[in-house]
């Protein structure tokens, strides 16, 4: 995906040239995956550009969203790219670290796209270390922020790279978050799956047996690598102009 200083959808456009945390394409399948249907009150934690908030905003129109972005120049893009869309009744972005966010009320629904990184080299662009290294929110934080701001039978989905998601489940996701639904992205067939999408319930056991998760497997490309997935453009089609 080019890295202009905007991208534009098909209901609002999402300038990026304060932001270190750009669009791209996995953001975007995670925004069309993520489960917020019937959530009345959604959190995003680590708005960067507000991407997520606003394409979860376009599928729940019912939703009041709040974003929490704790890097000056993507929380002023934030409220920017918030101003300027259809939704911007219902969004709201703070700035602030998750860990000392404080709402009146827990969230029935999460969706984040933490930073990711958690021993690699670090840029010497500070903005991009914040958007996308653990050292200003670890996993453990993440997981401690979410779980007191999400209320008993709220979800949580979360964007990971694979391997990175498997450190997370294994280590840091309490013992009463259940899994219960998941989509592993890869470019295109026979090749290692890159990003792993995952939703969370607190608190409440699934219906379906131990094991039993929705799980998929979504490639972007078909298998020449040129030509994109069917599924991939049904997910996206109604935000991309190119769908």
């Amino acid at each position: 995906m080019p890295r202009n200083h905007f991208f534009s959808f098909k209901s609002f456009t999402v300038h990026q040239n304060l932001s270190a945390m750009k669009v791209c394409t996995d953001a975007c399948v995670f925004g069309a995956w993520a489960d917020v249907e019937k959530a009345m009150r959604i959190l995003d934690i680590g708005t960067g550009t507000g991407l997520l908030s606003l394409m979860v905003a376009q599928r729940n129109e019912e939703a009041g969203i709040e974003g929490v972005e704790i890097e000056e120049g993507a929380f002023r893009q934030t409220q920017y790219n918030f101003s300027e869309s259809p939704f911007a009744g219902r969004l709201t972005v703070h700035r602030s670290a998750v860990q000392d966010f404080l709402p009146p009320a827990p969230f029935d629904c999460i969706v984040t796209n933490p930073p990711f990184y958690q021993n690699s080299l670090k840029s010497p662009d500070a903005k991009a270390n914040l958007a996308h290294h653990s050292d200003s929110l670890s996993f453990a934080d993440l997981l401690a922020a979410s779980d007191r701001l999400l209320e008993t039978g709220g979800r949580c989905s979360v964007l990971l790279p694979f391997e990175e998601s498997l450190v997370f489940e294994k280590l840091h996701v309490p013992s009463y978050w259940y899994l219960t639904r998941e989509l592993v992205l890869a470019h295109r067939p026979g090749l290692s799956p890159f990003r792993r999408m995952m939703t969370f319930r607190k608190g409440i056991p699934p219906v379906t047996a131990v094991g039993e998760v929705n799980r998929e497997l979504l490639y972007i490309y078909e298998e020449n690598g040129k030509n994109y997935d069917s599924a991939f453009k049904a997910y996206l089609k109604a935000y991309y102009l190119g769908f």
